[in-house]
């Protein structure tokens, strides 16, 4: 009984761990995000209101690892990997059933 419950923990915490997004500063992704995003993802803008809320961990990680942006890719131009990881980082961190869910401000 106790091998079972160890399998099915460790099974648990590899399938969370595989979904997180290390690397990245979610503080400068923070500020990234606003100054990157923020203006084509509010009210009434074509991006439509887009926050850290608005999806799971595991959408931003689905987003950032196929979709990149798909519709409009040039929006990602100029941007650095290791920035898209910062604002990676900041999305997955705040997500709307990650520890501490918000917006952007």
């Amino acid at each position: 009984m106790i091998k079972v419950l160890a399998a099915c923990l460790l099974v648990a915490f590899v399938a969370t761990s595989a979904l997180a997004v290390t690397g990245g500063n979610p503080k400068k992704g923070k500020y990234l995000y606003k100054k990157n995003c923020k203006s084509c993802h509010t009210e009434g803008v074509e991006g439509g209101n887009l926050t850290p809320l608005s999806k799971t961990m595991a959408q931003w990680d689905r987003f950032f690892e196929r979709d990149k942006h798909a519709a409009k890719p040039e929006a990602f131009e100029g941007i650095s990997e290791k920035d898209l990881l910062d604002i990676q980082q900041f999305l997955y961190d705040h997500a709307a059933d990650g520890p501490q869910p918000q917006t952007c401000g």
